[in-house]
């Protein structure tokens, strides 16, 4: 059964995660366990070989064979192809679930399509149901080895009502060297036309809405038989697999403690006649290398989170329920096409019915966020100028009509023998008063406010005289 423990992260609290980590079912102890007792055992051998076994000459040698294997350990990208492969796993774990084909937009259409509530009616949809019900357990049984174990032969799932003898006899006598898992598809279709030629389908568009409905539900299927024959290149999971047994391999004799070289420390001060020079130092004597245990427990690790999902359809822990997907599947379809068809609640008011505002109640426990405002916009609050004049809406151009010259910078002026400023420039000046006012617009709009047009038409004259001087060379 699947391992879920989506309530335990519902929130970000401290410690939240360590109660996981005491889990055995699912866990990442139980798949590495045997493989971290080999490792840890075959480290403890060779120590003890080099300890108690070897000679000076020979730790010698396996001195310098420990420190190659140490170095060479580390030319191999683990982290780099491991971390690829895993992530292209995932993403390919996650489709095909996404791929498992679902009934329940199928059995909506029908039970809306097709109508008639005497024992036609309802024999056609179940039947229509009960065909697309019956693919889904046929590409099942090719993929996943928990739905296989529960219909071994096709007389099982005949047993299991998902077919009868009748359909059985044709099934069969199809010659295919292929899946023949969309056989009932296309029962389907043909079921579909004839309930369209007696009127249990009203019109076209209503079957041609049925028929593609079918179809997304037989390309799941498909899908999912793809995803079962077309692999991830083996050659690349040998190469992840190979990268990850040769750098543990390597790991085992190079992490090993050995005595350091001769002459690796010198001496800080020198030395006085009759002293002896002081012992080469070297690495830490650690009986236990936690270090690399923790090293083997991680990546190791990440290569059996690969093994466990790159075929979801197994009998792993936390494989897909399959059996349980075609339980449910078939329940709620025959629920949707039978007994629900036209069995509808009375229509009645809602509980707002004359409310502008509804807002539905809170519990104590919950009332506290009716407290906080909607949210509106992150600029909703922003604090804009209080200068009334600011807000006041202008033209974009002269109401003359007159064509505005191009505003450029001065340096670009010089070159193209242009006046015109800048505009940072114009920006700057913007509504001070230089000879005539540079905000004729504004001007303008407060003395058509005044009612006084004679005035209106001396500041647009005025506007018109300014910019005649300003193109002057």
């Amino acid at each position: 059964m699947t391992v879920s423990y989506t309530l335990k992260v519902a929130e970000a609290r401290f410690g939240g995660f360590s109660g996981l980590l005491l889990r055995w079912r699912g866990s990442i102890y139980k798949l590495l366990y045997k493989e971290f007792f080999l490792f840890v055992a075959l480290y403890a051998v060779l120590s003890i070989i080099y300890r108690l076994l070897l000679t000076q000459e020979q730790r010698h040698v396996y001195a310098q064979v420990a420190r190659y294997c140490n170095r060479s350990a580390n030319l191999i990208p683990l982290s780099f192809v491991l971390g690829f492969y895993v992530t292209l796993v995932v993403n390919r774990w996650w489709s095909q679930y996404t791929s498992i084909p679902l009934p329940d937009q199928l059995m909506c259409v029908i039970s809306a399509s097709v109508h008639g509530v005497d024992q036609r009616g309802r024999l056609l949809r179940r039947t229509l149901i009960r065909y697309a019900n019956l693919a889904s357990v046929l590409v099942l049984r090719s993929v996943s080895t928990r739905v296989l174990k529960r219909f071994p032969t096709m007389e099982h799932v005949v047993d299991a009502g998902f077919m009868s003898q009748e359909e059985r006899k044709k099934f069969e006598s199809l010659k295919s060297d292929f899946n023949k898992y969309w056989v009932p598809c296309v029962w389907f279709t043909n079921l579909a036309a004839q309930a369209r030629r007696d009127g249990r389908i009203r019109d076209d568009i209503a079957l041609c809405l049925l028929l593609e409905e079918l179809n997304k539900y037989r390309a799941k299927c498909s899908m999912l038989f793809h995803y079962d024959w077309i692999s991830i290149p083996l050659v690349y999971t040998q190469v992840v697999t190979i990268a990850v047994y040769s750098f543990f391999g390597l790991s085992l004799v190079g992490r090993q403690f050995v005595e350091p070289e001769a002459g690796a420390a010198k001496p800080q001060k020198p030395l006085e006649s009759g002293q002896e020079p002081a012992p080469a130092l070297g690495d830490l004597d650690m009986y236990v290398p936690l270090t690399t245990l923790l090293q083997f427990f991680f990546y190791a690790g990440w290569l059996k989170v690969a093994e466990q999902i790159i075929n979801p359809f197994g009998e792993d822990d936390d494989d897909f329920e399959t059996n349980q997907l075609i339980d449910r599947n078939l329940q709620v379809s025959l629920l949707s096409v039978d007994e629900m068809y036209q069995n509808l609640p009375p229509a009645e008011k809602d509980q707002y019915w004359d409310e502008d505002q509804p807002q539905p109640p809170y519990t104590v426990a919950t009332a506290a966020e009716s407290l906080r405002p909607s949210f509106l916009g992150s600029t909703f609050n922003l604090r804009m100028s209080d200068d009334p004049e600011q807000s006041l809406q202008v033209e974009a151009s002269p109401a003359s009509g007159r064509p505005v010259p191009a505003a450029q910078t001065p340096l670009l002026g010089r070159f193209l023998g242009a006046v015109a400023p800048s505009p940072a420039i114009s920006l700057r000046n913007f509504g001070r008063a230089r000879g005539t006012p540079r905000t004729p617009h504004l001007l303008r709009l407060r003395a058509e406010e005044g009612g006084d047009p004679e005035a209106a038409s001396r500041i647009e004259e005025e506007a018109a005289e300014s910019e005649d001087e300003a193109l002057e060379p």
